[in-house]
């Protein structure tokens, strides 16, 4: 089965990070050329990433061996490697922009099979699941070009779900205090009635940001801009150690993969640091 240190070796192996090449007209991604949709390309990448299965041909079967769950646009994940993490992809069009939209979802450390913002299908995708670890593949594209790619481990980027959870709380608790008439909702909530007909309703929405991980990580990273390309991979010491010893051995055997020993702040207590990995890989 398929894993992140796969996924990297991957990426190195095809070293190609030019949509327009890797995916040229009439290729597997309907609609890729429309405007805008350069987003759909990087996570066919990342998916192409995990399975090896660049260039191929008939990926769905490919994608079903390694995946349990590919998602859409409007809810987390992106995708669920079969008994393994989730993915969340998110593509950025400068390295120095500050934050990443995540919209309604807040930033998620794990992911939690009794989340209200994953479909049914995501919840049902194995059997049983409660908690998956979390990766957050954000790909920095210019003009068609993939020139920074960083996959970090939730746990390493976002606190625990409780500390988002009782802010929310909190805004629709004050939001609910008032004598506005209220209806159940996912969001934030939704006033009724606004209007003398009784007939406007208004639907209050979070948007979610999230530092760029190359600017909350940038004296670590330290990004030279004029490469082709520089992928980055953030996970903990224990995360790293927990991968079969074939896949780990692969990596540091590569003398253009770089695994260095870093700490970094524990994202629920800042005053302790985290012992981490930081995987790099720049060409």
């Amino acid at each position: 089965m398929t894993n992140i240190l796969k996924c990297i070796a991957n990426i190195k192996a095809n070293s190609e990070t030019n949509f327009d090449k890797i995916y040229p007209p009439k290729s597997e991604i309907k609609d890729y050329n429309r405007i805008n949709n350069v987003g759909i390309a990087l996570e066919y990448y990342i998916k192409d990433a995990f399975c090896n299965s660049f260039g191929m041909a008939k990926k769905d079967e490919i994608f079903n061996k390694n995946f349990s769950y590919l998602g859409n646009k409007n809810n987390p994940p992106d995708l669920i490697i079969k008994n393994s993490e989730a993915v969340e992809v998110k593509k950025l069009s400068s390295i120095d922009t500050t934050d990443i939209q995540l919209n309604s979802s807040y930033p998620k450390s794990k992911l939690q099979s009794d989340s209200s913002l994953i479909t049914k299908d995501c919840r049902n995708c194995e059997p049983g699941w409660k908690e998956k670890d979390m990766i957050y593949a954000v790909g920095i594209v210019e003009s068609n070009n993939l020139k920074q790619l960083t996959m970090i481990y939730g746990d390493c980027y976002a606190a625990d779900a409780e500390v988002y959870e009782r802010v929310k709380k909190r805004v629709t608790k004050g939001l609910y205090d008032t004598n506005l008439e209220f209806s159940e909702t996912k969001e934030l909530g939704r006033i009724n009635r606004i209007d003398p007909l009784g007939i406007t309703k208004l639907r209050i929405r979070g948007m979610w940001l999230i530092t760029n991980p190359f600017k909350l990580y940038a004296d670590m990273f330290n990004v030279n801009k004029l490469k082709n390309f520089t992928l980055l991979s953030v996970m903990s010491e224990e995360k790293y150690n927990s991968f079969p010893e074939k896949d780990k051995k692969v990596l540091e055997d590569d003398k253009e993969i770089l695994i260095k020993n870093v700490k970094i702040n524990n994202p629920n207590n800042p005053a302790k640091l985290l012992n981490a990995k930081l995987i790099e890989y720049t060409c």
